[in-house]
Parts: C-alpha cells; structure tokens; sequence
C-alpha cells in the first residue's frame, strides 16, 4: 500500500504509519516556505505602524504637534483599524490569503510613505486613519491562515514565530529609524519625512511578491509532497472534526459567544500595554538625554530581551500544553513592572524595568492566539479573530491617548505609565477567571 492511500484513508492511519517522519518533514516544509517570509511582511507592517514614534522625535515639534495631538494621531489609526477589522477578514476567507494580504500590503505601504506629505493636524489624521483602513485584517488574516497549516500543538511557537516581527522591527527598526532622522535636509525633505518615504516603499514591493508567493491553501502546495498533503489534511480535518463534535458555532454564534468578548477584553489590556509602550518609549529614552541615534539604540534593548522571552516561553506552553497560565501570568508581570517604571528616575533602572515590561508583553503575544483558535475554525474563526482584534486594537487608541493625556496634564510620562499598568493588571486576572479548555483544543491528539 502505498504512503498516499494511507493517509487519505483517515486520521487514524495518518496517526499509525510512519507519522514521526511525514510529521517532521511537512511541518519543517511549511515552515520553511511561510515562517520567514510572513515575518518579514509583519516585519513591515509593524514598522510602518509604529515608525511615528521615532518621527515624533522631530516632527512635533516641527508642526507643533501637543501631546495630545500626538496621541490622536497615533491612536486613530486603530479606529479605522476597527472599522474594517471584520469585513477584511473575511474578505480573506473568501477571496484568498495571496490576493487580499498583497492588496493590504500594498495599499498601506502607499499610505505609510505618504505620511510624508503631513503639513498639519488635519492631514495627520486623515493620513492615519487610511492607514489604518488599509492594513484592517493583516494581522488576524495571518492568525487565521496559519491555522490552515499548522495542528494544534505547533500554533503557539508558530503563531509566536511570526510575531516576533513586532519585537524585531523595533530591534531593527529603531535603530534605523534613529538613523533615518540623521537625513535632515536632504534633497529638501526633512528626517522624518525620509523615515516614512524608505520605511513605506519595501511593503509595496513586498505587497506584489506576495501575490505570487503566498499559497492560499495545503491542497493547492505545489511544494508538499502527496504523502505531506494528505498527512496535514487528515490531521487537520480531524482536529476540526473534534471541535465540532464539542460544538459547532455559527458566524453568527462565535461573534456574539461571551468567551469572544472575553478574549477581546483580555487582548485590550495586552495591546493598551504594547502600544503604550511602543508610541511613547522613544520619547521617554530621548528624554536621557541621547542623541537621535543613540535614543534608537536603547529603545531596541527591551524588545530584544522581548523577542527571545517570547520563542521560548511559547515553545514552553507547547511543550506542557498549558495556555492560561502562559498568557495571564506575563500579562500581571507587565503590570507590576509598568507600575514600579513610574516611581524609578534612574535611567539604567528604568531601562531594566521596562525591560521586564517588554518580556511580559511579548511572552503573552505568541500564546494568546492559541485560545481563540483552539475552539473555533472556518468562517466563525475568521469572523471571531478579526472581533477580537479589531476590539483589542482600539486599546491602540486607548494605551498612547492615556499616556498622552496623563503627560499634558502632569507634564511626566512616567505617571501615565502608572495609569497604563491597569490595563494588564485587568487583563491577567480575566484570563485566569475565565480559564481555557486544553483538553478540549488537543482533543484529536488524546484520542
């Protein structure tokens, strides 16, 4: 008989023949082709979303930017994120993950460059709004298409492996970024608007590569063997099978489940924190007293300590297929590190505190997507992650207006900072109060 009649058969033969060998090759080949290139992708997009940080640096002041126009500038963008969050996701679904994450890629890379044309209040947030219309659904939309290629037990490295572009575009991105502002005058175009220009360019070019390379589905993988196709299909099919043996739900049905509204509250108080941190850090470090350059540097540190907290504690969540103690417990650290910031003057002592913010942060990111994912998949996934973040993301808003706001009126970053920690604090202590089914998610593999 051969490899490809058996693991057509069912999920059973795929588990009794030669698993250990067509496992480790189809997800190694999966790996290969889609890890690197979608990290690059988020590499980019992320970057594009959080460069203003770094521009802020001059371009504030240049137009007169106060810190609350600041914080509406950098927060708005999540509304239009909101808005078109859902509808992008499945659009996705619908239309395939090649063709719909290229038109994002494209379309906000255009935006993101055009950010350099900002004269005033008014074209800022125009500008910042589009940008955010233009990438609703990157982020879920991948989220929701690694659940094609991956079995449950491989999701949260592998969903922790493509977020890792956030932490790497501010270990890469910052420095660069710092750099970018050293273009002041060239060609007549100031530092900042150079930052936007390169920073925006690469996801155009990214954007039309991504057309051709995504593959929207295993079946269609013109690069897996039979053996590999059928093996992942089984697998797959009978993990889905498990779930809906539990319970099938409705799109209707997965956007109105309390455990989505949950999770949307639970991964408002992770973003509060990480866009707090991510819009405002620069500014904190550059109030050092460093240079440009120097501030890029600095502000990298955290997210690369950030970056291997968050690999190894998601292969560790794999490892012991526990998930609420690996998303609530990072999320509490968080807190208890951004509220001790607020008291430190020290700069070394600031700078290693918010480090342990960062862990914490980045540590939750990998392995939260394991819940929503566990207990839902097609059209209802797609819908209910796009809910999640979309909902999450308006902390976007939220986590850099409340800094803002707090700093205008105290004049110290650090006292926003205090107010933030209660998002994660809130965020912690949901997640632990409403638990998660892990028996449930890895019911296929305990059968």
């Amino acid at each position: 008989m051969s490899q490809t009649t058996t693991y057509a058969g069912s999920a059973g033969a795929a588990k009794n023949f030669n698993k250990s060998e067509i496992e480790t090759s189809t997800i190694r080949a999966i790996s290969w082709r889609l890890i690197p290139f979608l990290v690059l992708a988020y590499f980019f997009s992320y970057l594009d979303r959080v460069n203003l940080g770094f521009a802020a640096l001059t371009m504030n002041a240049e137009l007169k930017f106060t810190p609350l126009i600041f914080s509406w500038g950098a927060g708005i963008f999540f509304f239009g994120y909101f808005i078109f969050e859902v509808p992008s996701n499945l659009a996705l679904e619908k239309f395939g993950a090649s063709r719909w994450i290229a038109r994002i890629m494209v379309t906000w890379g255009i935006i993101s460059a055009l950010m350099a044309l900002v004269s005033g209040v008014t074209s800022f947030y125009i500008l910042r709004f589009l940008l955010g219309v233009a990438e609703a659904g990157f982020f879920p939309g991948i989220i929701l298409y690694l659940t094609y290629w991956y079995p449950a037990e491989y999701r949260a490295r592998f969903l922790a492996a493509f977020a890792i572009a956030v932490p790497v575009s501010t270990v890469i991105g910052a420095p660069i970024s710092g750099l970018l502002l050293g273009l002041d005058g060239a060609m007549g175009l100031k530092g900042w608007q150079w930052l936007f220009i390169i920073e925006g360019i690469p996801s155009v070019l990214l954007g039309i590569v991504t057309w051709f390379y995504l593959t929207d589905k295993p079946e269609k993988a013109d690069w897996l063997s039979a053996e590999q196709k059928a093996w992942l299909k089984a697998k797959l099919d009978s993990e889905i099978a498990a779930k809906q043996a539990v319970k099938h739900f409705s799109l209707g049905e997965a956007l109105s489940s309390p455990k989505v509204i949950a999770l949307s509250l639970i991964y408002f108080g992770f973003v509060g924190a990480l866009y707090g941190m991510q819009f405002w850090l620069p500014q904190i470090v550059k109030a050092f007293g460093l240079t440009n350059a120097q501030t890029g540097f600095v502000t990298a540190i955290p997210y690369l300590f950030g970056t291997i907290a968050m690999i190894l504690w998601a292969r560790h969540s794999d490892a012991t297929r526990e998930r609420v103690k690996h998303v609530g417990a990072p999320l509490l650290l968080t807190a208890v590190a951004l509220a001790v910031s607020s008291y430190l003057s020290d700069p070394t002592m600031t700078m290693v505190v918010l480090t342990v913010a960062a862990i914490g942060v980045f540590c939750c990111f990998g392995v939260f997507w394991t819940l929503p994912t566990a207990w839902l998949s097609g059209t209802a996934a797609a819908g209910a992650i796009a809910l999640i973040n979309s909902i999450g993301n308006l902390a976007g808003f939220g986590g850099p207006y409340l800094i803002g706001w707090v700093k205008e009126a105290t004049g110290q970053t650090s006292t926003g900072l205090l107010v933030l920690a209660v998002l994660p604090l809130i965020a912690g202590i949901l997640v632990f109060v409403g638990g998660h089914d892990s028996t449930h998610e890895f019911a296929e593999q305990n059968e």
